[in-house]
Protein backbone atom coordinates (compact mmCIF):
# COMPACT_ATOMS: atom_id res chain seq x y z
CA UNK A 1 0.00 0.00 0.00
CA UNK A 2 1.46 3.48 -0.64
CA UNK A 3 1.68 5.99 1.61
CA UNK A 4 -1.36 8.45 0.02
CA UNK A 5 -3.34 5.26 0.42
CA UNK A 6 -2.46 4.14 3.83
CA UNK A 7 -2.90 7.65 4.88
CA UNK A 8 -6.90 7.77 2.84
CA UNK A 9 -7.32 4.59 5.07
CA UNK A 10 -6.24 6.40 8.19
CA UNK A 11 -8.57 9.32 7.21
CA UNK A 12 -11.51 7.11 6.73
CA UNK A 13 -11.10 5.28 9.86
CA UNK A 14 -11.09 8.87 12.03
CA UNK A 15 -13.33 9.68 9.72
CA UNK A 16 -16.21 7.10 10.53
CA UNK A 17 -15.15 7.79 14.73
CA UNK A 18 -16.04 11.19 14.31
CA UNK A 19 -19.30 10.95 12.41
CA UNK A 20 -19.32 8.13 15.04
CA UNK A 21 -19.07 10.60 18.05
CA UNK A 22 -20.57 13.77 17.30
CA UNK A 23 -22.30 15.50 19.98
CA UNK A 24 -25.98 16.35 20.30
CA UNK A 25 -26.93 20.41 21.25
CA UNK A 26 -29.85 21.16 23.08
CA UNK A 27 -32.84 23.20 21.31
CA UNK A 28 -33.17 25.32 24.78
CA UNK A 29 -29.68 26.34 24.86
CA UNK A 30 -29.37 27.19 21.19
CA UNK A 31 -32.44 29.70 21.70
CA UNK A 32 -30.75 30.72 24.86
CA UNK A 33 -26.96 31.92 23.27
CA UNK A 34 -29.02 33.45 20.45
CA UNK A 35 -30.93 35.54 22.71
CA UNK A 36 -34.49 34.40 22.41
CA UNK A 37 -36.22 32.68 20.11
CA UNK A 38 -36.93 35.48 17.66
CA UNK A 39 -33.04 35.49 17.10
CA UNK A 40 -33.18 31.86 15.45
CA UNK A 41 -34.37 30.43 12.32
CA UNK A 42 -34.79 26.62 11.08
CA UNK A 43 -34.28 26.28 7.62
CA UNK A 44 -35.51 23.03 6.17
CA UNK A 45 -34.19 22.44 2.54
CA UNK A 46 -35.87 20.08 -0.35
CA UNK A 47 -37.92 17.74 2.30
CA UNK A 48 -40.32 17.10 -0.86
CA UNK A 49 -42.19 14.76 -2.35
CA UNK A 50 -39.34 14.24 -5.25
CA UNK A 51 -36.82 13.50 -3.30
CA UNK A 52 -38.45 11.74 -0.49
CA UNK A 53 -41.32 9.79 -1.76
CA UNK A 54 -42.00 9.27 -5.63
CA UNK A 55 -40.30 10.37 -8.93
CA UNK A 56 -36.34 9.91 -10.79
CA UNK A 57 -34.54 11.57 -7.69
CA UNK A 58 -36.28 10.34 -4.68
CA UNK A 59 -34.58 7.43 -2.16
CA UNK A 60 -35.84 5.87 0.73
CA UNK A 61 -32.56 7.20 2.31
CA UNK A 62 -33.83 10.25 2.08
CA UNK A 63 -37.26 10.02 3.09
CA UNK A 64 -36.06 8.33 6.65
CA UNK A 65 -35.41 11.69 7.92
CA UNK A 66 -38.44 13.42 7.54
CA UNK A 67 -40.04 12.09 10.73
CA UNK A 68 -36.62 13.36 12.54
CA UNK A 69 -37.36 16.41 11.03
CA UNK A 70 -40.77 17.08 11.85
CA UNK A 71 -40.26 16.28 15.44
CA UNK A 72 -37.18 19.04 15.34
CA UNK A 73 -39.29 21.93 13.52
CA UNK A 74 -41.82 20.55 16.51
CA UNK A 75 -39.76 21.21 19.16
CA UNK A 76 -38.40 24.79 17.77
CA UNK A 77 -41.94 25.77 17.49
CA UNK A 78 -42.74 24.32 21.64
CA UNK A 79 -39.26 26.61 22.28
CA UNK A 80 -40.58 29.81 20.64
CA UNK A 81 -39.21 29.62 17.20
CA UNK A 82 -41.50 31.13 14.76
CA UNK A 83 -39.32 31.66 11.10
CA UNK A 84 -39.74 28.01 9.69
CA UNK A 85 -38.67 28.48 6.27
CA UNK A 86 -39.13 25.10 3.74
CA UNK A 87 -36.91 26.36 0.28
CA UNK A 88 -37.48 23.69 -2.09
CA UNK A 89 -37.15 22.56 -5.59
CA UNK A 90 -40.19 24.31 -7.77
CA UNK A 91 -37.87 24.11 -11.02
CA UNK A 92 -39.11 25.44 -14.86
CA UNK A 93 -40.26 22.90 -16.96
CA UNK A 94 -36.71 24.02 -19.54
CA UNK A 95 -34.90 24.26 -16.20
CA UNK A 96 -30.95 24.25 -17.15
CA UNK A 97 -30.07 22.22 -14.47
CA UNK A 98 -31.52 19.12 -16.46
CA UNK A 99 -28.68 18.91 -18.16
CA UNK A 100 -27.06 17.78 -15.33
CA UNK A 101 -30.23 15.74 -13.05
CA UNK A 102 -33.30 14.16 -14.66
CA UNK A 103 -36.09 16.36 -14.67
CA UNK A 104 -37.58 16.39 -11.29
CA UNK A 105 -39.65 18.20 -8.91
CA UNK A 106 -41.27 20.77 -11.48
CA UNK A 107 -43.03 23.67 -10.42
CA UNK A 108 -46.72 23.08 -9.26
CA UNK A 109 -46.52 19.18 -9.77
CA UNK A 110 -46.74 16.58 -6.68
CA UNK A 111 -42.73 16.00 -6.52
CA UNK A 112 -42.18 19.50 -5.84
CA UNK A 113 -44.76 19.65 -2.19
CA UNK A 114 -43.55 19.53 0.68
CA UNK A 115 -44.07 15.66 2.76
CA UNK A 116 -46.89 14.92 4.47
CA UNK A 117 -44.68 14.71 7.68
CA UNK A 118 -44.48 18.79 7.33
CA UNK A 119 -47.53 19.60 6.36
CA UNK A 120 -49.40 17.72 8.77
CA UNK A 121 -48.18 19.46 11.64
CA UNK A 122 -49.98 21.85 13.63
CA UNK A 123 -47.68 25.05 12.62
CA UNK A 124 -47.71 24.20 8.93
CA UNK A 125 -49.83 27.05 7.63
CA UNK A 126 -47.05 29.55 9.29
CA UNK A 127 -44.47 28.34 7.59
CA UNK A 128 -42.36 30.30 4.97
CA UNK A 129 -42.56 27.88 1.78
CA UNK A 130 -39.62 29.21 -0.94
CA UNK A 131 -39.43 28.20 -4.71
CA UNK A 132 -36.02 27.54 -6.16
CA UNK A 133 -34.40 26.33 -9.47
CA UNK A 134 -30.88 25.45 -8.51
CA UNK A 135 -28.84 23.76 -5.48
CA UNK A 136 -28.32 26.64 -3.89
CA UNK A 137 -31.55 28.17 -1.68
CA UNK A 138 -29.91 31.57 -1.12
CA UNK A 139 -29.05 31.89 -4.91
CA UNK A 140 -31.24 34.62 -6.36
CA UNK A 141 -34.08 33.31 -4.11
CA UNK A 142 -36.72 34.41 -2.02
CA UNK A 143 -34.50 33.78 1.12
CA UNK A 144 -31.51 35.87 -0.56
CA UNK A 145 -33.67 38.37 -0.25
CA UNK A 146 -34.64 37.86 3.79
CA UNK A 147 -31.64 38.04 4.03
CA UNK A 148 -31.05 40.89 2.61
CA UNK A 149 -33.67 42.60 4.18
CA UNK A 150 -33.88 41.58 7.74
CA UNK A 151 -30.16 40.43 8.26
CA UNK A 152 -29.11 37.24 9.94
CA UNK A 153 -30.29 35.51 12.73
CA UNK A 154 -28.01 34.68 15.82
CA UNK A 155 -28.43 31.05 15.15
CA UNK A 156 -29.54 28.71 12.10
CA UNK A 157 -30.55 25.35 11.95
CA UNK A 158 -30.11 23.68 8.44
CA UNK A 159 -31.66 20.70 7.75
CA UNK A 160 -32.79 18.72 4.73
CA UNK A 161 -31.07 16.81 1.68
CA UNK A 162 -29.08 15.93 -0.08
CA UNK A 163 -25.68 16.53 2.98
CA UNK A 164 -23.68 16.88 -0.43
CA UNK A 165 -25.88 19.11 -2.32
CA UNK A 166 -28.56 21.13 -1.75
CA UNK A 167 -28.17 20.91 2.13
CA UNK A 168 -24.57 21.55 1.87
CA UNK A 169 -24.93 24.89 -0.35
CA UNK A 170 -27.39 25.79 2.25
CA UNK A 171 -25.31 25.27 5.43
CA UNK A 172 -22.08 26.72 3.36
CA UNK A 173 -24.09 29.91 1.73
CA UNK A 174 -24.66 30.93 5.44
CA UNK A 175 -21.69 30.24 6.81
CA UNK A 176 -20.03 32.72 4.16
CA UNK A 177 -22.69 35.33 4.16
CA UNK A 178 -21.82 35.44 7.69
CA UNK A 179 -18.23 35.48 7.07
CA UNK A 180 -18.34 37.86 4.43
CA UNK A 181 -20.21 40.38 6.60
CA UNK A 182 -18.29 39.72 9.58
CA UNK A 183 -21.16 38.99 11.47
CA UNK A 184 -21.36 36.09 14.08
CA UNK A 185 -23.83 33.54 12.98
CA UNK A 186 -23.93 29.74 14.54
CA UNK A 187 -25.30 27.41 11.82
CA UNK A 188 -25.77 24.05 13.33
CA UNK A 189 -26.33 20.97 11.20
CA UNK A 190 -28.07 17.90 13.18
CA UNK A 191 -26.75 14.50 11.20
CA UNK A 192 -29.99 12.85 12.38
CA UNK A 193 -32.11 15.55 10.12
CA UNK A 194 -29.74 15.33 6.61
CA UNK A 195 -29.34 12.69 4.59
CA UNK A 196 -27.96 11.96 0.57
CA UNK A 197 -28.59 9.65 -1.84
CA UNK A 198 -26.76 6.34 -2.90
CA UNK A 199 -26.14 4.97 -6.39
CA UNK A 200 -23.76 1.61 -6.60
CA UNK A 201 -20.89 1.86 -9.47
CA UNK A 202 -23.16 -0.89 -11.39
CA UNK A 203 -26.40 0.59 -10.83
CA UNK A 204 -24.91 3.69 -12.24
CA UNK A 205 -22.83 2.32 -15.17
CA UNK A 206 -26.38 0.59 -16.27
CA UNK A 207 -28.03 4.21 -16.40
CA UNK A 208 -24.81 5.97 -17.49
CA UNK A 209 -24.34 8.36 -14.82
CA UNK A 210 -22.41 8.79 -12.14
CA UNK A 211 -22.14 6.44 -8.85
CA UNK A 212 -22.59 8.28 -5.36
CA UNK A 213 -21.44 6.52 -2.09
CA UNK A 214 -24.51 7.82 -0.34
CA UNK A 215 -22.74 6.99 3.23
CA UNK A 216 -18.76 8.03 2.48
CA UNK A 217 -20.60 11.37 0.95
CA UNK A 218 -22.68 11.90 4.10
CA UNK A 219 -20.13 11.71 6.11
CA UNK A 220 -17.64 13.30 4.02
CA UNK A 221 -19.84 16.59 3.49
CA UNK A 222 -20.80 16.62 7.34
CA UNK A 223 -17.15 16.98 7.98
CA UNK A 224 -16.49 19.56 5.71
CA UNK A 225 -19.31 21.86 6.75
CA UNK A 226 -17.81 21.32 10.52
CA UNK A 227 -14.23 21.90 8.63
CA UNK A 228 -15.59 25.41 7.39
CA UNK A 229 -17.71 26.44 11.06
CA UNK A 230 -20.49 24.85 11.33
CA UNK A 231 -21.69 23.00 14.37
CA UNK A 232 -22.31 19.56 13.29
CA UNK A 233 -24.19 17.95 16.10
CA UNK A 234 -25.62 14.02 16.16
CA UNK A 235 -29.26 15.73 17.11
CA UNK A 236 -31.14 18.78 18.76
CA UNK A 237 -33.15 17.69 21.45
CA UNK A 238 -35.20 19.36 23.95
Amino acid sequence: MSDSHAYSSQFLGWLQDYIGKLPSASMAEIVGQAGGPDRVWVVAVDIIKGFCVEGPLASERVGAIAEPAAALIQRAWDAGVRRIMMPRDAHDPESVEFGAWPPHCVAGTEESELVDELTELPMAEHFQVLDKNSLSAIQDTDLSRIIQNDGLPEAVICIGDCTDLCLYNLALGFRLISNARNEPLRVVVPADCVETYHMDVGTAEELGALPHDGDLLHDLFLYHMALNGCQVVSEVTT
